[in-house]
């Protein structure tokens, strides 16, 4: 093998340790044997983006960063979470207008701040994260409405698996009740199935920007008739270490129930999450869907979910024809009346399940009746009746994989929902420390083939503060899983749904019989 390939080989390792998001398979060469099986070894950096939580005075958010422990990651590294609005140290100098983000449009021209973006003192004031080790959540909280989105990074032995959660309690107004998002990593593409538009709805789509340099998003809208006229979605620019929301209402004159939102970055990445507020029935945090694909798995529906909205929309000029199952405590069921949904390329569909779950836990699985077209797919959710009702959503997500975690729970008003499509699956729950106390517990449990079962968490011994639920499947069939928070706020059944997708926090890595490090350019 000669050094220009030992080269191309050492380069693309070192790439896919830093960013977890590689895969790499062992070269085909003839007549070469270098390479062994990939390793799957830790990632070395993660990043997360965290929109701003309201804009309401009476909003209260609560913060919880995690790392679970992860063997070969060494004793270095750190994980630190501030404001988007901070000018980064490579890009703000002299005093430069580098970094001078709105984060959500409330902070950029308070305090008499004129002379280009936020000050590192103006930053510091800010909610910051700063976890002292791996297996012990730290929180954070801030107040009202002018907290900022948040940019963080973690590298060392806190990147992998590393979470954070936003969970945000509004008394009272448009959206009021519980709100909850898992700060995500920036990408380049996201769906959205589940916006709207409708008078008593004001839905933002957040984009967060993490860089150096300026982003350009395209946003594009679909309804049940095809794409929404729009000139003002094209190029928008997201500045450096800033966040924007853009009202979904002020890009189409059309007023519509059900759209799918479709976020595309041109140049840079951001992160990005829709905020669903209703007038009247809450509201929460959309999470994009999974990748489009010809199967999904919804998990998560609350046994007492008064009805369930599903909303499905393929991207390409295909028709999908699916089948609708319920994966329940008992087995799959076909919902009467439901049993497929036809989906019209381009188009959103929606479909009312109404109270599908009939009082027992639920996951929605959804897959192809013929060929697999490509689709993307939420779940509008409503509990309560009358004038004490509250919204949340469930995307379809990737199964749990190697590892999935929960941040943000305490000893009550956590359940754990798990469902094993396929076939039966058994998977460790482990409790991590109290953020302020407490010994970690793992429980091991077994889920049915074809069955959504609720866990009542296990609880550290001697818990204080909140707690972190880290899901490893041991053995059988994937495993896709979801966590609900509720509370009660004055007779509303507030609560907030966060789905469990693998943490990314390792990277498969071919292992080389040469030591790579010692070639020279």
């Amino acid at each position: 093998m000669n050094r220009t390939t030992l080269s191309l080989i050492a380069g693309t390792t070192a790439l896919a340790a830093v960013t977890g998001f590689a895969a790499l398979s062992q070269p085909d060469a003839p007549g070469t044997d270098t390479a062994k099986a990939a390793a799957q070894l830790p990632v070395e950096r993660t990043s997360l983006l965290c929109p701003a939580p309201s804009t309401s005075d009476l909003a209260e958010t609560s913060y919880t960063s995690f790392t679970p422990v992860t063997k070969g990651t060494g004793s270095g590294g750190k994980a630190e979470l501030g404001a988007a609005t901070q000018e980064s140290a490579d890009t703000a100098q002299d005093g430069e207008d580098q970094g001078d983000g709105k984060s959500g449009g409330k902070d950029a021209d308070k305090e008499g701040d004129k002379g280009g973006g936020k000050s590192g003192k103006d930053a510091a004031a800010k909610p910051v994260l700063t976890p002292k080790e791996p297996g012990k959540p730290v929180t954070g909280d801030s107040s009202g409405g002018d907290a900022p989105a948040l940019v963080g990074t973690a590298d060392g032995r806190f990147a992998p698996g590393w979470t954070v959660q936003e969970t945000t309690e509004v008394a009272a107004g448009t959206g009021r009740g519980l709100q909850g998002v898992n700060c995500t990593a920036p990408d380049t593409d996201f769906w959205f199935p589940g916006a709207d538009t409708a008078a008593d709805r004001t839905d933002y789509v957040h984009l967060t920007n993490p860089d150096d340099s300026a982003a350009v998003v395209d946003i594009e809208l679909y309804g049940k008739g095809g794409a929404l006229k729009s000139e003002v979605g094209e190029g928008i620019t997201v500045p450096p270490h800033s966040s924007e929301p853009v009202l979904l209402s002020t890009l189409t004159g059309e007023r519509q129930t059900d759209l799918t939102v479709h976020v595309n970055v041109r140049s840079g990445r951001v992160g990005a999450a829709v905020q669903a507020l209703d007038d009247k029935i809450g509201g929460d945090w959309l999470s994009a869907s999974t990748d489009p694909a010809g199967s999904l798995v919804l998990p998560g529906i609350p046994k007492d979910a008064t009805s369930v909205r599903l909303v499905a929309f393929t991207p390409g000029d295909a028709d999908a024809d699916l089948k609708v199952r319920l994966a329940s405590p008992s087995g799959p069921i076909t919902p009467a009346g439901h049993e497929t949904v036809h989906v019209k390329g381009g188009m959103t569909t929606a479909v009312d399940l109404g109270d599908v779950t009939r009082g027992e836990a639920g996951s929605l699985v959804l897959t192809p009746t013929d060929r697999s077209v490509p689709v993307v797919a939420a779940l509008k959710v409503v509990r309560g009746k009358g004038d004490k009702q509250e919204t949340a959503f469930i995307p379809a997500t990737r199964p749990v994989g190697t590892r999935a975690t929960s941040a943000d729970n305490s000893g009550k008003g956590s359940t754990l929902s798990l469902t094993a499509p396929g076939s039966a699956a058994t998977v460790k729950v482990t409790a991590s420390a109290g953020s302020e106390g407490g010994t970690p517990v793992s429980k091991t449990y077994t889920i049915k083939a074809g069955t959504t079962q609720d866990i009542e968490p296990p609880v550290p011994g001697g818990l204080k503060g909140t707690y972190a639920l880290t899901v490893e499947p041991v053995s059988g069939g994937p495993v896709y899983g979801a966590r609900t928070l509720a509370v009660n706020e004055g007779g509303v059944p507030a609560f907030t749904i966060q789905t469990l997708p693998d943490d990314r926090g390792t990277v498969a890595v071919p292992e080389a019989d040469e030591d790579l490090s010692v070639l020279q350019r």
